[in-house]
């Protein structure tokens, strides 16, 4: 039952990427964003039915603030840039760097002790994003450099996210986490939303898609995490992210006819080999004894 489910959520955040692709040249990023956090907190709202968790949000309002900007607002704001100039395949293999930079987060700020094998599995992570983007040099063009530069800037913001929920959020329930997170990012994007609302009617697709994003994608998507944290542990809710590249890049090439290139299979291969040393999913030390 786990394997099922973590392949689903795999294939629907997979997906995330298809769908922002689709709604963001209609909507705009921050409008697409605003409604898909709004939605989700809307699916997600039952779980405030509890007293104990209303005590728990109004405890921690402004750690759940923090991450609401930085685990969500600030981050699919800057995916749904991306997408507008890079293919939702391309986005996928990058996002598979959030472990690399909350390792390197935890070891700078919080003093976490890091071993040989997780140093060179940053290294390597690295040198897979430069694997990756090798194709882009060749293009030149300063939109597709800025939209690489925004999903670093994300990841590394998903990064700083997880870090500071450890510290910040401990002992909070997992689904007002996830409620609290959803509602303050809309709140914050709201009003920037309703600035940069399209001008022209949006196409009964990019609807679509951007309820997807919200309910399925992102609503839907936190249940299932939360339930694999609870049944499963979070190393094995964690391993979701090697499988999220993969669904990213079928998604957009069945859907999209988004191109794979050798370099982005062999980037992110690099990529997915470093994340899985650098969180110890792989340990060659380990294999050397065995």
């Amino acid at each position: 039952m786990n394997i099922a489910e973590l392949l689903f959520l795999a294939a629907i955040w997979g997906a995330s990427f298809l769908f922002m692709r689709i709604g963001a040249p209609e909507f705009g990023p921050v409008p697409l964003i605003a409604l898909r956090v709004g939605i989700a907190a809307l699916v997600l709202l039952p779980v405030m039915r509890s007293a104990v968790a209303r005590s728990h949000m109004r405890s921690k309002l402004w750690p759940l603030l923090i991450v609401g900007i930085a685990n969500s607002a600030l981050p699919f704001s800057l995916f749904a840039y991306s997408t507008l100039h890079v293919s939702a395949g391309f986005d996928s293999i990058l996002n598979a760097t959030t472990p690399l930079w909350t390792g390197l987060i935890a070891f700078l700020w919080l003093k976490a002790p890091m071993s040989r094998a997780q140093v060179l599995g940053l290294l390597v992570g690295m040198a897979g994003v430069v694997t990756l983007v090798w194709d882009k040099i060749g293009e030149g063009l300063p939109s597709v450099w800025l939209a690489i530069g925004a999903v670093l800037l994300a990841t590394l913001s998903y990064g700083f996210a997880i870090n500071y929920s450890k510290t910040r959020l401990a002992g909070v329930p997992p689904f007002v986490v996830a409620f609290g997170s959803q509602f303050f990012a809309t709140l914050v994007l709201l009003p920037l939303a309703l600035w940069y609302w399209p001008s022209a009617a949006v196409s009964a697709t990019a609807w679509y898609a951007v309820l997807a994003l919200g309910v399925v994608c992102t609503g839907v998507a936190y249940a299932i995490f939360y339930r694999l944290l609870e049944h499963a542990g979070a190393a094995y809710a964690a391993s979701v992210t090697f499988l999220i590249p993969i669904f990213g890049v079928i998604w957009g090439a069945l859907f999209l006819q988004e191109q794979v290139t050798a370099t982005m299979l062999l980037g992110c291969l690099i990529v997915l080999f470093g994340t899985a040393l650098a969180t110890g999913k792989l340990n060659p030390m380990r294999l050397l004894k065995s």
